[in-house]
This record gives C-alpha cells, sequence and structure tokens, in this order.
C-alpha cells in the first residue's frame, strides 16, 4: 500500500519527537520551560496587568536597543502592528496605510486590518521584493502610515540595501507619512543591512519586534516609538484584551533570547550564507542567493511528497531533524522550504548539513 501524505504527517510528527539532534529550533518540553521559569521567579520580577517587574525592565531594553523614547510589551504581533497602525489612522484622519501584498499584515492575519479597525489597504505592490520610492508615490492623496517588513518573510525573506532602505525612509518623511516597521525579524537583518538596530530603527517612526522566533522566547512581542504613541497603544493593548495578568513568563524568556542569541546573529548570518552554497553544490537551489539574512528558501529537483518521504526516513534512521516538510513549488516536479539557520544550526558543520539534505536527492 501506498504511503498517503496523511501517513507522513503523523510519521514526521513521531519522528520529530524521538529526535536528538535538531538543525534549527528544538521544541522545547513544557516542563523544562516551567522549571526554568520557576527557577527565575521572584515577587520583585512578576508584573501586573504588564506593569513593573520583568516586563518593565524588557520595555526599557528594547526601547535602548532600539534608540527610542518608548517601548511596550505585547502578547502578539497581530496585537502590537494593529493597535500602532489604528493610532497612526485616528491620528491622521484617514483609514489608508500602504502595505506591501506579500506582508504578514495581509498573508496570515485574516483580513484583521479591514474586518477589526476599517483600515483601507494601499498595495505597494505585489513583487516578490522590497517596495520602491516610485510605488509609494504611485499612491495618491493622504496616507495614515507606510509599513515595510523587514524582511519580507513571503517574498524569501528578502531585504533593501541600506542605501535603499535609508532613499525610501526618506521618501516617506518627505511626504509626511510615518513610517512603520515590521521587524518580527529585525534581530536577524542587521549584518546584511550593515548597521545597529538603532541606526535602523532611526529611520522610521515606530518598529515591532518578535521574541519567539530565532531569539526563542515562549511568546510575545514589543512595539518602540515615540512615547504619545506608544500610551495610545496601550490603550489599544486593553480594548483588545492584550494585558494579560501577568506577562511575567514571555518577559523572562525574551530577556533571555536578547542576552543569549542576539550576540549570535553575525555567526548565524555567515552560517546561511555558507551553508547555501553547500546545498547548491549538492543540486539545491536557494533565494535569495546569498542569503539576507539567516533564513532563506531551498528548492529540490524533486517532488514534495517523494521528498518528503525521503526526509521522513531518514529522520527515523538518524534521529536528527533537518528541515520543515516540504512543499510544492511553483516550478513542476520541484519542491522548497523554508531552512532557518538558529543557534543549533552552529553545532553542525556545513558540510555535514550539506550531506544530510544530499541525501534527500538519492532515489
Amino acid at each position: 500500500m501506498a504511503t498517503t501524505s496523511e501517513d507522513l504527517r503523523e510519521r514526521r510528527k513521531i519522528a520529530v519527537d524521538n529526535c536528538d539532534r535538531w538543525l534549527s529550533n528544538r521544541r522545547v518540553p513544557v516542563p523544562e520551560r516551567l522549571q526554568t521559569l520557576a527557577e527565575a521567579a521572584s515577587d520583585d520580577q512578576v508584573d501586573g496587568y504588564g506593569r513593573g517587574g520583568e516586563v518593565a525592565a524588557l520595555e526599557q531594553e528594547v526601547a535602548e536597543l532600539l534608540g527610542k523614547p518608548a517601548a511596550v510589551f505585547m502578547p502578539t504581533g497581530i496585537m502590537a502592528q494593529q493597535s500602532v497602525l489604528r493610532v497612526y489612522a485616528d491620528r491622521a484622519g484617514t483609514s489608508r496605510v500602504a502595505v506591501h501584498g506579500l506582508a504578514h499584515l495581509l498573508v496570515h492575519e485574516l483580513n484583521a486590518l479591514e474586518e477589526v479597525h476599517h483600515l483601507r489597504i494601499e498595495r505597494l505592490t505585489a513583487e516578490p521584493r522590497q517596495p520602491r520610492p516610485d510605488e509609494l508615490a504611485e499612491i495618491p492623496g493622504k496616507l495614515a502610515a507606510v509599513t515595510l517588513e523587514l524582511p519580507l518573510r513571503d517574498a524569501g525573506f528578502v531585504l533593501p540595501t541600506w542605501d535603499e532602505l535609508v532613499v525610501f525612509a526618506e521618501s516617506c518623511a518627505d511626504r509626511g507619512v510615518p513610517l512603520h516597521l515590521d521587524g518580527a525579524r529585525l534581530w536577524e537583518s542587521t549584518p546584511y543591512l550593515g548597521h545597529s538596530l538603532a541606526e535602523i530603527a532611526a529611520l522610521a517612526s515606530t518598529v515591532y519586534l518578535s521574541f519567539y522566533k530565532v531569539l526563542g522566547g515562549i511568546s510575545g512581542a514589543a512595539l518602540a516609538g515615540p512615547e504619545e504613541v506608544i500610551a495610545e497603544v496601550r490603550r489599544w493593548q486593553r480594548r483588545l484584551g492584550g494585558n494579560l495578568y501577568s506577562l511575567f513568563p514571555y518577559a523572562v524568556s525574551a530577556r533571555e533570547g536578547l542576552r543569549t542569541v542576539l550576540p549570535l546573529m553575525d555567526d548565524l548570518h555567515q552560517r546561511a550564507v555558507e551553508t547555501a552554497i553547500a546545498l547548491q553544490s549538492e543540486g539545491f537551489r536557494v533565494f535569495p542567493e546569498p542569503p539576507h539574512t539567516n533564513s532563506f528558501r531551498v528548492y529540490a529537483p524533486r517532488t514534495a511528497d517523494s521528498i518528503e518521504a525521503a526526509a521522513v526516513e531518514r529522520m527515523e534512521r538518524t534521529r536528527e531533524a533537518l528541515c520543515a516538510p516540504w512543499q510544492p513549488a511553483d516550478v513542476p516536479g520541484w519542491s522548497w522550504i523554508e531552512l532557518v539557520i538558529t543557534p543549533n544550526s552552529l553545532d553542525w558543520q556545513t558540510d555535514e548539513i550539506a550531506k544530510g539534505f544530499g541525501e534527500l536527492l538519492v532515489r
């Protein structure tokens, strides 16, 4: 009997749970997480409805990292960005917001900006690249805000060059419209852009950051910007049900990521570039070439079903987790994944990674 996609999904789940080694982030067992938090907890560290304790310390740390007057910790990035764009719309007296057509705000959030806040979306472009100033200029009339996702995940984790970013930011300033950065992965963008977090953030009015991706936090996000804007965002956080009784566990894990993972960004980007070169020598294609961040797309000249079967079989045999499930590519007979280089990846030799992936192409 042929193996079905459902069979493969179940086998993958079991195989991942049985792995001893992960190329990307491992799934930390809940009891281990709770034990770590229990050891860290003390009365003066616990916040009350997001005020004081570790949450306040995290907000101050983020504001200083980004060179912004204030920051607020939020349970989700979706809530953070909805809140700040709503604030900009109310301030400007217009509901029009310029967004890339492939932005997370539009692709993965169930049309929340329009359904919840009645914002009117003006698409800068739908091309798999960062938008250009001329595309912003082609949108007439008053805008409440312009957003940039750095990097643009659904285009392949692509970034603008530093000069392109500066010019785009200047075009927003010349028009008198706030620039908001969707920086869910901004931590990982500094090596390619060649500038610090504060220097990048200085180009925008507000910046959103995520803690649970490469930093490995449990969950949560931060929004940094002018004090009066952050104060209004806090009111929307309340309205949207985002000031939980305590956010202590999320803040503790976020600060741990800032302390232990943030200093590794140059190393992660360099390992991503080296890995991309090695994978191409094994018959894979990568995009972008070279990677702009520690994350990039890997394309394989094999159908998704067949290479996924090979990946699961290898995982069962070696107890090593190499990658996420393979997906069909636009080109028939090809498949693709997102590969994220994390601190776990630094425990692997580049040729070891390439050899493991190369086994997936052996028919």
